[in-house]
């Protein structure tokens, strides 16, 4: 933008507007930053289009870039943009200039040489190896043009000498541009500490730089061709790269001109000499960074030439700087300059400068606005317009109240959330009309049924209306704009035959839910506004009017809190002494009947508004597939006590198979059972001496149970059964895992066939004890299988019970004594069939329960057996998250208060884990695989089991499921950490005593080829694999078992199985995880081979455990030597191996970012690219 040549330039193209999109062309977007630049009255000028031209999104843009890579590449779209145009070459003219890259040959002179062009001169601060820094910018460009000479082992083959000679290499400049760009390179790399280093020396520069001592006359006297080279490293690809080759007999010191015409060299020299006389160069501009290695901030201090002042351009701020601020860029910082000092010592230097030649005749100045081109000037216009447009805006924004608006849909019934935005003059009500049609209610309700009103949206308070206040401002009736407001407003409606009721401020919401105990049932609640100075005796008649209930028998119970219910029974007490404010709850009850005369908290409403409030509306997925065969299965072991004579067993058990029912017989069945539940309650209430029965029995156990008679009325069959699966202690019955006799009378009837949840049953099959509907809160009018009775509390006090027990390790269905620890102690529970939205799954069968969150997960599964067929112990249940992750619940013993209204259950079969039991995922390690880690089944281990046990309980999966017949002998198993095999576990260990397990553990399976070799955990196996390199090949895996872990037994063994005497066995160990693959052309060399070392467990190696991958090669033979196409294909063949099994070809640290340009938009995104 300073710089006046480049930026009239840019003024004099024009864009066109049907040939580009204007978002994409770079130099319209340059164009329109430097016209506001230079005539927009702002503090400053965003850039966000110009890097959006770039192609890049937010994240690119404030990526820190390099200012001389971003030159670069900036300049590069600009010429690619700027095609076929005026500026095609602009960037040529001003920035670029032309060098000889020459060797000469020291014995005969001969020079072979090439022509570069460069865009700026990177200069160097400190010599490789050098301790001193260059002490001025001409300095250092000495340095850059300095020869080196090639002798020794890099001794130039002289093409006219035929043979390898002395020579001297270096560069001459032929040509300077017009704005010499300057870059010193600041940044380097420290190889004794492999950082990133900047470099703080200090180093001057001149306001005034003549160039001319760089140029000699002499090399012009030289033959010279038309046509020159650019340079590969320069434009890679775009000019090709012809040598050209001259005779000088000269001697060295011999520079050339700066021009390459087609003149005589006469001609060429006089101009050379005239414009050596003149490359005098004046600094205007330099780029300064501040900071470290590790990052920093540019800015530019930057010489005006309309005024000769110095500016700083820091970001949005521009400020006048003097000379001696130029001077403090030059760097210098004291101390030693080791690696704290440089890689993270911050400072402020300069890092890229600029120079302008001193001519007359091209010294531009700055066009002023009243000389720009005419499409310049309908440009300004049309900015100007933009930023009125964005000023009247502002001015709107300023006086716009903005305030969140919600409306009950009068038809859907849902609270609708959206943002008013009102101008503060507007009228209240013109501010309905525009809320009316920000909800869409126009075919819902008229607009004279509806109206604003102040409202709290978080205690769901109506705080007053505003009658007679249609003609007021919204900036009055809101307080005036502001960024938020302490309150919302609310679009109330009403039925046209209804009118509105006055809310005043000072009176408090109430919401009335009307309990019918006969029904057992809360209805949907009801708004009644009341006075914080009014007595309970006057709320009730209050409440009477609005319910037509008598007041005289009301009783009106406020919930204060979750869970906190209090029962307003003090008449003259004032509703703020109770507690109430701005939005509250009560329920109200006004029956005659003798529930009146209990305690609270022993009466029937206080078990059913208790129960209203710990009520959880849950949506549970079934298994798709039938249960059938594998309830069969489990009856079957349960019958036989032992999981492999299944067959054997099949006839013996068809006598109690599970016969499958329709939902509506299931249903009909729990209510027979419900209503004898209910008279076991009243039994039990009316005689609490009664000790037939133990009080500690649960609600659950009472529903899912058969009826006395059914249990006395039991075969003598299934009798023996029961004996078969050792259920004796008869006290305990009712707690333990159901009978197979139950499973007949009961839980066989109920077993859920594949489409007996299908969407042709409604909730009107359900039915409740006394087959009257229950509505629950919600208002869904469905029926339901309940059952409510209570522990009645204790002396009067409310009722406490226990969340958990004390857990210790895996939870499980049952304690150590096999008793069911699931108590069901908070009993309610409904459940029908649910349709779920499309996707969730094609001919997935879904229910939509209603439970109490206090019951555990245990009782929570016993209750889910009808519908899933299955006992409880035979199917897991998982949590679906709204991330759609899924976690398995396990904790039998916690109740589902962690579950919310709405969530998502899976239930999938599975069986559940006991105390001490843990799921284990199986591997087969496969060493000489191109997968060696293949996932075979999931399995149960449990503490105290020993390894030679769970092979034995492994063998039956592994032949039915995955069709391995094994013996005991032929496999093992192993420590399995992520993808590495570890510690061989011997057949005697025991698990949690010798091996640490935990939940979803993870293990190897390794099938032996020959017997186990390990015996004792004071042996050692390893991994090894020959190396030949003479073949240019990796031998399969072998495993190689040491004693004592010494280098001369793993040689000895190596040899052993190699054939190599052991004296010439060279061993590396492998890196990374197994199998630690590393490509054939780096083995040899990149590996650390034969450490001195005696043991395996010491430095480097610390080889501990077993699963160690070595490698070992004889160091007799000798590496095959590869031709150039041997290599690369062999190159190709191991790239495209490591990237199948994950790994890179190569390790190197991760690159830094490239800066890329995209002239045609954003990039498109390649995921499969780093």
């Amino acid at each position: 933008y300073m710089t006046p040549e480049f930026r009239n330039a840019l003024y004099r193209w024009e864009f066109e507007d049907s040939e580009e999109d204007p978002v994409t062309s770079i130099p319209y977007q340059l164009q329109r930053l430097f016209v506001l630049l230079q005539t927009s009255k702002k503090r400053a000028i965003e850039t966000t289009d110009v890097t959006r031209s770039f192609g890049w999104d937010s994240s690119e843009a404030w990526q820190q870039h390099d200012v001389q890579e971003l030159c670069r590449v900036m300049f590069d779209a600009l010429e690619q943009k700027w095609k076929q145009t005026e500026q095609a070459d602009l960037i040529n003219q001003l920035y670029q200039g032309k060098l000889k890259d020459y060797v000469r040959c020291l014995e005969c002179g001969y020079e072979s040489w090439r022509i570069d062009t460069y865009l700026d001169i990177p200069l160097v601060i400190r010599p490789y190896g050098a301790n001193q820094a260059f002490a001025s910018v001409e300095e250092a460009l000495h340095a850059f043009i300095q020869p080196e000479i090639l002798d020794g082992a890099n001794q130039y083959f002289c093409e006219r000498c035929k043979k390898k000679c002395d020579a001297r290499k270096g560069l001459r400049f032929l040509h300077f541009p017009y704005l010499l760009t300057l870059q010193l390179k600041r940044f380097d790399f420290d190889y004794t500490t492999m950082h990133r280093i900047k470099l703080n020396d200090r180093m001057t520069f001149p306001e005034e730089l003549d160039m001319g001592s760089f140029i000699d006359i002499e090399d012009e006297k030289s033959p010279q061709t038309e046509s020159c080279t650019d340079s590969g490293a320069e434009n890679e690809g775009s000019c090709h790269s012809d040598q050209m080759s001259n005779d000088f007999s000269n001697d060295d010191g011999i520079d050339e001109g700066i021009c390459l015409e087609n003149n005589s060299a006469a001609e060429r020299i006089s101009k050379v000499v005239s414009e050596k006389n003149s490359l005098l160069y004046e600094l205007f501009s330099v780029m300064v960074h501040s900071g470290s290695a590790a990052g920093g901030h540019y800015y530019a201090c930057i010489k005006s030439f309309s005024d000769d002042q110095w500016y700083s351009f820091n970001d949005q701020h521009v400020s006048k700087i003097t000379h001696e601020d130029i001077k403090k860029t030059y760097g210098g910082s004291s101390g030693s300059r080791g690696y704290y000092s440089s890689a993270f010592a911050s400072s402020t230097n300069a890092y890229m400068l600029i120079y302008r030649l001193k001519d007359t005749t091209r010294n531009a100045k700055f066009l002023e606005v009243n000389e720009y081109p005419e499409h310049i000037k309908r440009l300004v216009e049309k900015e100007k317009e933009l930023e009125e447009q964005e000023k009247r805006q502002r001015e709107i924004e300023r006086n716009t109240c903005k305030i969140k608006l919600f409306c009950m849909h009068p038809v859907k019934q849902i609270m609708m959330e959206n943002k008013l935005e009102v101008h503060k003059d507007k009228t209240l009500k013109e501010a309905v009309e525009l809320a009316y049609k920000i909800m869409d209610l126009e075919e819902a309700v008229p607009l004279n049924c509806c109206r604003l009103v102040k409202y709290d949206e978080f205690h769901d308070y109506l705080e007053r209306s505003y009658e007679g206040e249609d003609d007021t401002a919204m900036g009055i009736l809101l307080g005036g704009v502001k960024s938020t407001y302490m309150f919302d407003l609310l679009l109330e409606t009403r039925q046209p035959d209804q009118s509105f009721q006055c809310y005043k401020p000072g009176e408090v919401m109430v919401k009335v839910h009307v309990v019918d105990l006969k029904q057992d049932t809360v209805a949907p609640p009801i708004s009644v506004r009341a006075y914080l100075n009014q007595t309970v005796t006057e709320f009730k008649y209050l409440i009477s009017k609005a319910v037509h209930l008598p007041a005289e028998t009301m009783r009106v119970v406020l919930e204060r809190c979750y869970n906190d219910l209090r029962l307003l029974n003090v008449a003259n007490k004032t509703l703020k002494a109770e507690g109430f404010f701005r939005s509250n709850k009560v329920f109200i009850e006004s029956s005659d009947s003798q529930d009146r005369q209990l305690p609270f908290t022993d009466s029937q409403l206080w078990k059913l508004l208790d129960r209203h409030a710990n009520t959880i509306r849950l949506y549970v997925s079934l298994p798709e597939q039938s249960p059938g065969l594998l309830f069969r299965r489990t009856m079957f072991q349960k019958a036989s006590g032992d999981s492999g004579n299944l067959d054997a067993n099949c006839e013996a058990g068809k006598g109690f198979l599970p016969n499958t029912k329709s939902v509506e017989a299931i249903l009909e069945e729990s209510t027979e059972k419900l209503k004898t539940l209910s008279l076991q309650q009243q039994q039990q209430e009316g005689d609490n001496g009664d000790s037939s029965r133990s009080t500690e029995a649960s609600d659950f156990e009472n529903i899912e149970s058969p009826s006395n008679e059914a249990d006395s009325s039991a075969s003598t069959e299934n009798q023996e059964l029961e004996n078969q699966i050792q259920v004796s202690d008869t006290d305990n019955f009712q707690s333990e895992e159901r009978s197979d006799s139950d499973l007949n009378n009961d839980r066989s009837t109920s077993s859920v066939d594949s489409d007996i949840l299908s969407s042709s049953h409604s909730s009107d099959t359900l039915c409740n004890v006394d087959n009257a509907a229950i509505s629950l809160a919600n208002g869904l009018d469905s029926h339901s299988i309940t059952s409510s009775r209570r522990s009645k509390a204790n002396e009067g006090k409310k009722e406490t019970w226990d969340t958990a027990e004390e857990d210790s390790g895996t939870d499980s269905e049952y304690d150590e004594s096999g008793k069911s620890r699931a108590e069901a102690q908070f009993m309610y529970f409904k459940a029908e069939p649910y349709i779920a939205e499309e996707g969730s799954g094609e001919g997935q069968k879904w229910l939509l329960i209603h439970v109490d969150k206090r019951i555990t997960l245990s009782a929570f599964k016993q209750l889910l057996e009808p519908f899933v067929g299955v006992p409880s112990s035979q199917f897991k249940v998982f949590r679906i998250y709204a991330s759609s992750q899924e976690f398995e619940s396990v904790r039998l013993n916690e109740t589902l208060s962690s579950f919310s209204d709405d969530n998502k259950i899976t239930i999938r079969f599975g069986r559940a884990l006991k105390k001490g039991e843990y799921r284990v995922k199986v591997y087969q390690l496969l060493v000489n695989d191109p997968e060696p880690c293949k996932f075979v089944i999931d399995s149960v281990f449990a503490k105290g089991m020993t390894v030679r046990q769970s092979k034995e309980e492994l063998l039956p999966q592994l032949r039915e499921q995955c069709g391995l017949n094994l013996t005991v002998d032929r496999f093992r198993l192993r420590k399995k950490t992520w993808k590495n095999p570890g510690t061989v576990f011997l057949d005697y260990h025991v698990y949690e005593e010798d091996i640490n397990i935990s939940s979803n553990w993870e293990v190897f399976l390794e099938i032996l080829e020959e017997a186990e070799k390990m015996k004792s955990m004071s042996q050692l196996a390893v991994l090894s694999r020959r190396w030949r390199p003479s073949d240019m090949k990796l031998d399969p895996f072998q495993e190689v078992v040491l004693e004592n872990s010494s280098v001369d037994e793993l040689k000895e063994k190596l040899s052993a199985i190699s054939g190599i005497v052991s004296e010439n066995i060279e061993f590396a160990k492998g890196r990374g995880t197994f199998p630690c693959e590393i490509s054939i052309l780096e083995i040899h060399q990149d590996l650390d081979w034969n450490p001195k070392v005696s043991t395996l467990n010491v430095w480097p190696l610390y080889i501990c455990d077993d699963g160690a991958v070595i490698f070992y090669r004889d160091k007799t033979e000798e590496m095959v030597e590869l031709t150039e196409e041997q290599r690369n294909e062999l190159m190709k063949k191991e790239s495209s191996r490591l990237q199948k099994t994950g790994h890179r070809v190569t390790y190197s640290p991760r690159k830094e970012k490239a800066l890329k340009i995209y002239l045609d938009g954003a990039p498109n995104k390649d995921l499969t690219q780093d």
